[in-house]
Order: structure tokens, then sequence, then C-alpha cells
């Protein structure tokens, strides 16, 4: 089906035109539970008012989103600030918006588009598993940046993507914390029904103890819970304190974000333990933080910048249609820092 009119939504709902442009401009004069009716049909459709259809009719879009989940992640205010400064290099607006952790994203960017002028958006970090017909309401052209994509999605022409092979990554830090005599590695990680970089990085942690032959111990698995602020000072803090509270012994703690590491370490000096003399620690994503903060962070380091640019400018090839949708995967670096040493 082609873009949603007022027509289409009148006849799905079985109403006269006149009672869906009611429902839309919140007259009082209808039937709440008509109105309810289509108020749903509208929201599952996408549909665009005629308002705002003419909007879009009247002017150029010259605004890009950029919505975001888990905008307190240091990472990423490195990537909006790159973002932006790119976007503004052609001549658009950025129109930044914080996706909060329960919301959806394509729920948030329908709104988005029916709301604001938009050319395009790009999606930074958070989850995204959504069926293609949902997908297909986006009647503009958007780019995943820094979200764990699963493989079967690389194929997808619907859409571009950007990102670092987060289970690849993930496995190469664990193997590297094998290496240097680590048996008992703690992971703090996202909740076990997490379906994006939660999952993918604590994948890699999963196949690299599996191919040491290293037993896997559910107790050095710590899942953030769905109350905590995800990948944040915080959670990382209270993860590694119980987990220190519990008597589980291990010598390193591997955190999936730098974030979490860094409150990981506050909670091992609180404990009266040293880094890494009592305990090894790492991180994930290469955050200027970690290389400031005492003792320095081992992480992997994500490149930041070259993602950054490589996202804005896919995403306006497409809008000139210079380009079709692409994947593309950047390598990683490990850091290797103070935070971690080599045991015997």
């Amino acid at each position: 089906m082609g873009e949603m009119t007022i027509k289409d939504i009148a006849k799905m709902c079985g109403v006269g035109i006149s009672t869906v442009s009611r429902a839309i401009n919140n007259h009082p004069d209808i039937n709440p539970e008509t109105k309810a009716m289509i108020n749903a049909t509208i929201k599952e459709y996408g549909y665009i008012p005629n308002n705002s259809a003419r909007n879009l009719k009247r002017t150029e879009a010259k605004s890009i989103a950029v919505l975001v989940k888990g905008i307190s992640n240091i990472f990423f205010s490195s990537m909006i600030k790159v973002m932006e400064e790119e976007i503004k290099k052609r001549k658009y607006t950025m129109v930044l918006h914080h996706v909060e952790f329960n919301e959806d994203e394509v729920d948030v960017a329908l709104q988005l588009v029916k709301e604001k002028r938009l050319a395009g958006i790009i999606f930074l970090g958070g989850y995204f598993h959504h069926s293609e017909e949902k997908l297909k309401k986006l009647h503009v052209p958007f780019v995943l940046s820094t979200i764990g994509c699963p493989p079967e999605n690389f194929s997808k022409k619907g859409y571009s993507s950007i990102s670092v092979d987060d289970e690849l990554e993930s496995y190469h830090m664990v193997t590297w914390l094998i290496k240097n005599g680590h048996q008992r590695i703690a992971i703090l990680c996202a909740a076990l029904d997490d379906e994006s970089i939660g999952k993918l990085r604590l994948d890699g942690y999963l196949r690299a103890l599996k191919e040491n032959q290293i037993e896997i111990d559910q107790q050095l698995i710590r899942p953030m819970s769905k109350e905590m602020e995800q990948y944040s000072l915080q959670s990382g803090y209270t993860l590694t304190q119980q987990l220190l509270e519990d008597g589980i012994k291990c010598s390193a703690v591997y955190a999936i974000s730098d974030m979490m590491a860094i409150g990981a370490c506050k909670a091992i000096f609180d404990s009266g333990k040293q880094i890494p003399e009592d305990y090894s620690l790492a991180g994930f994503d290469g955050t200027e933080l970690g290389a400031f903060y005492h003792p320095a962070l081992t992480t992997v380091r994500q490149p930041v910048e070259e993602m950054a640019q490589a996202t804005a400018k896919l995403l306006f090839e497409v809008l000139s249609e210079k380009s079709i949708h692409k994947h593309r995967i950047f390598p990683a670096e490990l850091i290797i820092r103070e935070s971690t040493r080599k045991i015997k």
C-alpha cells in the first residue's frame, strides 16, 4: 500500500471522512470508542494527517532527526557532535531527540515525522528488532548507527547501518584476558532477554570461554535489571557491589560499556580493594573519560569519529540517490591500559 490517506482510514474504520477528521482534531462531538478506534488505526498504519502532508509538499524538508537511546552515555556525546557538524556542512538542521529505554524507537520516529520537517533519520544506540511492515511506515530514509544488528539484517535493502562487530570485538577482549591468565571473569551485561548490542557482547564473552574450555559460571554473569539506568555509572557500581557482597571469586571484571566499567571501579575501591592488584577491569567503547580515569581503562575502542562521519555521509548519499542502502562494519581496537594485569 502507498502513502495512507484520510479516505483509507475512514474505510478501514467503517466511518465517514468527517468522523476521522473530528478524531484527528480532537473535537468533542465524537463517540469516545470511535475516536479510540480511529486513533489506534492511525497509529498502526503511520498515517500523516492532511495538514502535515500538505506541509510536507509545500516546503523542502531540511531537517535530520537523531534519535538517541542512552543519551547519558558519553560515548554518544562524541558521535552527536560529529554528526551535527556533518549535517550543518550540508545546510541541514539536526533535530536531537532522546528516546527512553522503555520507548519504541519506530513509534517515536513516526510521531516526529508527523510533527517535524524531516528529510531523514539517524537511530543512535538502543535496540532495533522491528517488522519490515512497521519499518515501511517510515517514509524517509534512515540509518542505524551503533545499534546491534543481527547478521540476517545485513542483507536488507530498506535501510542502512553503521557499527562494529560487537560479538567479535567482545570475544577479542575476553580472549585477551584469558591469555593473560584470567580464568574467572565476571561480566557486567545487559538484561538476559536483550536482543541487540548487549546480547552480542555477552555472546562474545560466552564464545571466548567455550573456545578456551572454561566452564561458564552463571554467578559471574551480572545482568542489569529493568529498573536500572542502562549502561550507566550507577548500574556498573550496583552490579559490582552485588558481585563483591555475594563473595563470588573472580580475578577480572569485564563491563560491556566504559561507563559501567568506571562505576565498577568505584565499587571496587569502596570495598577496600585495588585495581589491577586485586581485580583487573576492562570496558567497551573507548571513551575519552576512560583514558583519563585512574587507573586508565583497558577497553575496546570504537572509531567514533569515523563511524559518525560515515553515518551522516551514507544518509545524505541515499537522500541524493547517489547510493543504495549499505551495511558497514568498522574494525575496533583493543586498547591495553593500567586497569588490567597479567596473572600467573
